[in-house]
């Protein structure tokens, strides 16, 4: 893969002296001054930057719709959801759907199947579905992120529903679209993962329903959402590309497919900045700047 050193010693010099994170979060604050917020233009700062960690949470909570763009009434719908969140939480209990010991992602999800028509009936309990495992799991990551459990909730229901909304029709195309990308960054790696049945096998549910919840860290993980939240989930197929690129010579040395989905699903966590960085980079080579790519 081509890269250009000047470019990345450039990068690398404001990075270290703390130049680029001064500009980013000085332009981010202009933005968030207005009153309609620009939804747009927060999407794009999204898109073109990484979010400074103490604005993350509010420009996520805008993007999802959880708070409005009239920043003067944030206090008062925040104190809806507050309200909403524990009448909701009330009424399960009063079910017995839940108790003081229920972990809070069992509770989150017992919410959304709640708020969703979809709780099933506790005389005919049934195991966790696809859709369920899938919502846990982003929710045990978010729980990571944000130590608000009102603001945890609103943000993985959000986050969830607008994934399904905006992306659903998306999804089954997304592995389609790494193998494209991994035959012009690695042609031999890609005919590897062919020849040894381990490309149909990839942990694509993890990877592209899960949005790489449980497989990044938190630290890494939530420069992802920033850009699947703001309008771009092929963010996540650039993500896996560099995954296999990263770990090259380990895959080809590995010739069953049960191999490779084990190695995969529990990679390392010592390297993921590094892989969420290239894969940004490789994003924006062969998107562009994308402001809603899907």
């Amino acid at each position: 893969m081509a890269e250009d050193p000047q470019r990345n010693f450039r990068s690398a010099y404001y990075e270290k002296v703390g130049f680029r994170g001064v500009e980013e979060k000085k332009s981010l604050e202009i933005v968030l001054k207005d009153n309609p917020l620009d939804v747009e233009k927060l999407s794009t700062f999204s898109q073109r930057f990484p979010l400074p960690s103490m604005y993350r949470i509010h420009v996520w909570k805008v993007l999802l719709g959880i708070l409005p763009p009239h920043s003067d009434s944030h206090t008062l719908v925040s104190r809806c959801r507050l309200q909403q969140f524990q009448d909701i939480s009330s009424a399960l209990t009063a079910m017995r759907f839940t108790h003081t010991h229920t972990p809070q992602t069992e509770l989150y999800l017992r919410m959304f199947q709640l708020e969703n028509q979809k709780l099933p009936r506790r005389s005919e309990p049934r195991p966790a579905d696809d859709e369920d495992e899938n919502f846990l799991a982003i929710s045990r990551a978010m729980e990571e992120i944000v130590d608000d459990p009102v603001d945890c909730y609103w943000l993985v229901r959000c986050f969830v529903n607008q994934f399904k909304i905006k992306f659903g029709d998306s999804i089954p195309h997304l592995p389609k679209s790494l193998e494209h990308f991994l035959s012009q960054e690695d042609a031999c790696l890609l005919a590897h993962l062919k020849s040894s049945g381990s490309l149909h096998s990839l942990p694509y549910r993890l990877w592209f329903r899960r949005c790489f919840a449980g497989c990044l860290p938190e630290s890494s993980l939530q420069r992802v959402w920033d850009k699947v939240i703001s309008g771009s989930c092929k963010i996540l197929v650039f993500v896996a590309v560099e995954i296999l690129l990263s770990y090259k010579i380990l895959l080809m040395g590995i010739s069953h497919p049960d191999g490779v989905y084990n190695f995969l699903s529990n990679l390392p966590q010592d390297n993921t900045d590094a892989i969420v960085t290239k894969a940004i980079d490789l994003w924006h080579k062969h998107c562009g700047t994308p402001m809603h790519a899907v």
